[in-house]
């Protein structure tokens, strides 16, 4: 075999090699992205779900529009977790009511998915405002070792 043909084998070893890992990486990075769509989604829903819950009237088992005589737990068996925190096959979710203001009560659930990409896990920072009903949801990454308390992305302006 000539040099020549050697040299042809190794560019195209090395080509070969180089699109294999291209392909990999390619393949992690869209399996991150859907599993933050996928988090995102049922977020999204669990959301809707509170919001039910809280318009629901009292007679009827809600909360008859106020989060005063609610916990987080109790919220989170009416949407039909089985505990708060709650793993699904796409993420890790955790409803928390933090402190309200005068004017606003708030309720949010935070995902944390299950891919990793770059030691990057997807997170999901869902926040709905009542009594409006107002659902606003943010997304961005945390390191594979962080938890629920460890990101607020309200907090950071993240989105």
């Amino acid at each position: 075999m000539g040099v020549q043909q050697i040299l042809l084998l190794a560019l195209s070893v090395i080509l070969v090699g180089a699109a294999i890992a291209v392909g990999i990486d390619m393949f992690n990075r869209q399996d991150q992205v859907s599993n933050r769509s996928a988090a995102a989604t049922e977020a999204q829903l669990y959301l809707t779900q509170v919001l039910q819950f809280y318009k629901m009237p009292r007679s009827l088992g809600g909360l008859s529009n106020s989060l005063a005589t609610t916990t987080a737990d109790s919220i989170a068996a009416y949407i039909g977790w089985p505990n708060n925190p709650m793993d699904s096959e796409n993420a890790s979710f955790q409803l928390i009511i933090p402190t309200s203001t005068a004017e606003n009560e708030f309720v949010d659930i935070k995902a944390i998915g299950k891919s990793v990409y770059q030691d990057k896990k997807p997170v999901v920072h869902g926040r709905i405002t009542f009594p409006d009903g107002i659902i606003i949801s943010k997304v961005g990454t945390i390191n594979r070792d962080q938890s629920f308390g460890d990101f607020d992305l309200f907090a950071t302006g993240t989105e």
